[in-house]
């Protein structure tokens, strides 16, 4: 279900504030926590808590400054819909996903934090309150899955992932599982849930292809949850 009272991509703002961070991936409809610590972006959400609560998510590509990397092509727009501060000056958030948007122009802005113009036209469908079907037999699929999770040593809760909706199914894999930055933009930029759930199987399968010949990566990844 979508986030906030958003039914078209008129209700949406133009401009919004930006938290570029590479390798998190968050999707129309998914849930995304965060934890906030870096002064600039506790004083975006202050300044966004006041508002509307929407924050576009979107990752870095070549290019730019250090401190102001080049912002990838497509973001997602996600409402805050849970949060709470800790003791030391933290802000625990939950962002739930809306739409996505096409980075338009960076405005000049006296915040610390980064906003951009943002173009939904290309995803209007992500308001769309009725899920969009998807139809794939499940068992391939989930037999690479189970490849790529073994191989790297990974679990999950198979009862969970036998009885979830297809949706909801890819969409969480392709928010939770440790796939590179390049990899979830991939995922990110599908036009819809077919085009992700076969780039999703794809990867699984090269990832998986990439362990059996020990070419693999040996990072230690915290097992992934789809609750």
């Amino acid at each position: 279900m979508v986030a906030g009272n958003y039914r078209k991509i008129e209700d949406l703002p133009q401009v919004i504030p930006v938290f570029p961070l590479d390798g998190a991936l968050l999707l129309p409809g998914g849930a995304l926590p965060l934890q906030i610590f870096e002064p600039r972006y506790l004083n975006m959400i202050d300044d966004v808590m006041a508002g509307d609560r929407l924050i576009g998510m979107v990752q870095t590509r070549p290019g730019g400054e250090r401190a102001r990397p080049k912002l990838a092509r497509v973001g997602c727009a996600g409402r805050i819909t849970s949060y709470s501060e800790t003791g030391d000056g933290r802000y625990l958030i939950t962002l739930t996903g809306v739409c996505r948007f096409e980075v338009g122009e960076e405005l000049p802005t006296p915040t610390p934090y980064r906003q951009v113009k943002a173009d939904y036209g290309l995803f209007a469908h992500d308001l769309k309150e009725d899920v969009e079907e998807l139809e794939f037999e499940r068992a391939p699929f989930l037999t690479v899955l189970r490849r790529y999770l073994d191989q790297r040593g990974l679990d999950i809760e198979w009862e969970a992932v036998n009885v979830a909706p297809a949706p909801a199914l890819v969409n969480s894999l392709s928010m939770l599982l440790p796939f590179d930055p390049a990899e979830k933009q991939a995922l990110l930029e599908a036009p819809g849930l077919e085009e992700r759930r076969a780039a999703l199987a794809a990867l699984l399968e090269i990832d998986a292809g990439l362990y059996e010949a020990g070419l693999g990566d040996d990072d230690d990844d915290e097992p992934p949850s789809l609750q």
